[in-house]
């Protein structure tokens, strides 16, 4: 499992762009995101976050998710291999599978799960989230693909406004995630397929859950 401060020393960063807000700016922020058709639920801990979604998944719902660091600090990550929850679990089934082509396939398949969980990489306080990727196999649910796309975010995320949200796609999240994908895959990162979520407009589809804790890139 791998978390920010692995990376954090050896990394330049635009710290501004990484701290935690006040409450005032997180509720804002909440109010503008719901008016843009997402579900909010703020979280007070890690724990309440994973809770929170233990609670949400109905059992025997398909369940996948996209790389996220901020899954893997809530516990999620080990909860959904491990957990006794009901679910299926996609990741398993796809990282069981020894063929590369029919691997590679399966997980394109995975994109319409009835549950897609995964983080983002800022949340402008004007309501609209900004995520990328390498391949877009984290961000390539979440416009339309899966039934039902649950966001877990730290509201270290929360910057002002869309223009700020970008800045932090390049200046806090790309230069930590360079540093993850050399040291996991041998190879660097690069923001290649980019989504800046405005609105959801099917009511109920997508919840972010806002975690009152400094978490993920």
């Amino acid at each position: 499992m791998s978390q920010k401060s692995d990376y954090a020393d050896e990394t330049e960063i635009d710290a501004s762009l990484d701290e935690l807000p006040d409450d005032d700016t997180v509720s804002e922020t909440v109010a503008n995101l719901e008016a843009n058709g997402f579900t909010v639920v703020v979280a007070d801990s890690a724990e309440d976050a994973l809770e929170t979604i233990q609670s949400h998944i109905p059992a025997e719902a398909s369940v996948m998710n996209g790389h996220s660091t901020t899954l893997e600090e809530i516990g999620f990550t080990e909860y959904l291999s491990e957990g006794d929850h009901g679910w299926e679990s996609l990741p398993d089934e796809i990282w069981g599978i020894d063929d590369d082509a029919e691997r590679q396939a399966a997980r394109r398949e995975s994109q319409t799960a009835d549950y897609f969980l995964g983080g983002i990489n800022a949340v402008a306080q004007t309501g609209e989230l900004v995520a990328a990727d390498r391949s877009g196999s984290r961000i390539g649910a979440y416009p339309f693909a899966a039934s039902n796309v649950v966001i877990v975010s730290g509201v270290n995320k929360i910057v002002d406004d869309l223009d700020a949200a970008l800045d932090r796609l390049e200046s806090v999240a790309y230069p930590l995630e360079n540093e993850r994908a050399k040291d996991a895959y041998g190879v660097e990162s690069a923001i290649a397929k980019q989504l800046i979520f405005r609105q959801e407009l099917e009511e109920g589809r997508t919840t972010v859950v806002l975690v009152r804790d400094q978490l993920g890139y």
